[in-house]
């Protein structure tokens, strides 16, 4: 190596770990921008145009016992918002997983077989767009009780995103894999591990983000229906109240847990889809 090429190298480096520290901050100051735009607008709009919205200052003061203190129990019904938002996750979670259970296995059935997806899909296409809201009566009908009601309108609704999903992913795998794998004498089941799964993980992963954002969604509005314990109940509960600052609250811990849920399942189909070939082929 010659003189002359180190120095180049070494500012090639130096010019990539700016790039990395420049986009780094882009990352953090963009979104912070974005941030403070809306906390003005909101300032603008609650100064200038209704008296019943509070500010952004106002909001915050009048929510510091919840920011605070947010696993606080002082009654049966007075619980603090930590408390409320982990019996909704609950409530999401056990949903969206059996809904999972659920959607996944039936999506490969039918997008492995023509048949089975020209007698299903109808039936698909028929529950997919009914609301949230028209399924809580029949679930109170079944179980006569809230909570499990709840599960039961967040497993079909959460159903339809990951099972269209996973069997648009399964029938989308290229022929010619599967061609070659019958040349090979690859059994059916080797072929559904090393063929089928692996290429349909991005299809099965964009049904999970979207059914989990719906399942989170629809919480929300079936706790303002069954009240009970849950951050949905929260908002309806202090709205009734007209207690803006507390709904304001609620409105933003719904939304970064949102963003929470979709990072996590965004990490584990990271992790999923980019493991060592080592690792895949054991």
């Amino acid at each position: 190596m010659t003189r002359k090429t180190l120095p180049a190298r070494r500012r090639r480096m130096a010019g990539a770990i700016f790039l990395r520290h420049s986009l780094s901050l882009e990352a953090i100051l963009l979104p912070s921008i974005a941030f403070l735009v809306l906390l003005v607008l909101w300032w603008v709009i609650a100064t200038f145009f209704t008296d019943l919205m509070p500010t952004p200052w106002e909001a915050l003061v009048a929510n510091l016992d919840y920011i605070l203190n947010p696993f606080y129990r002082r009654g049966p019904g007075n619980l603090g918002i930590g408390w409320l938002l982990l019996a909704s996750l609950r409530r999401v979670l056990l949903g969206f997983g059996l809904g999972s259970l659920v959607a996944i296995p039936v999506g490969f059935w039918i997008g492995l077989s023509p048949r089975a997806m020209m007698a299903i899909n109808p039936i698909i296409q028929i529950f997919r767009p009914v609301s949230p809201v028209a399924w809580l009566p029949i679930a109170l009908a079944i179980f006569n009780l809230a909570n499990p009601s709840a599960i039961f309108v967040i497993f079909i609704t959460s159903l339809w995103p990951t099972l269209i999903n996973t069997a648009l992913g399964v029938s989308s795998v290229p022929k010619d894999y599967l061609d070659v794998a019958s040349v090979l004498e690859m059994p059916r089941w080797r072929q559904m591990f090393k063929i089928i799964w692996p290429a349909s993980l991005p299809y099965i992963f964009t049904g999970l983000r979207i059914s989990l954002g719906i399942a989170w969604l629809v919480i929300v509005a079936v706790e303002m229906l069954t009240g009970g314990i849950g951050i949905g109940f929260f908002v309806w509960d202090e709205w009734n109240r007209l207690n803006l600052s507390s709904v304001f609250l609620a409105v933003i811990v719904i939304g970064l847990t949102g963003l929470v849920l979709d990072n996590l399942i965004a990490q584990l189909q990271q992790w999923v889809t980019h493991r060592p070939a080592s690792a895949m082929q054991q």
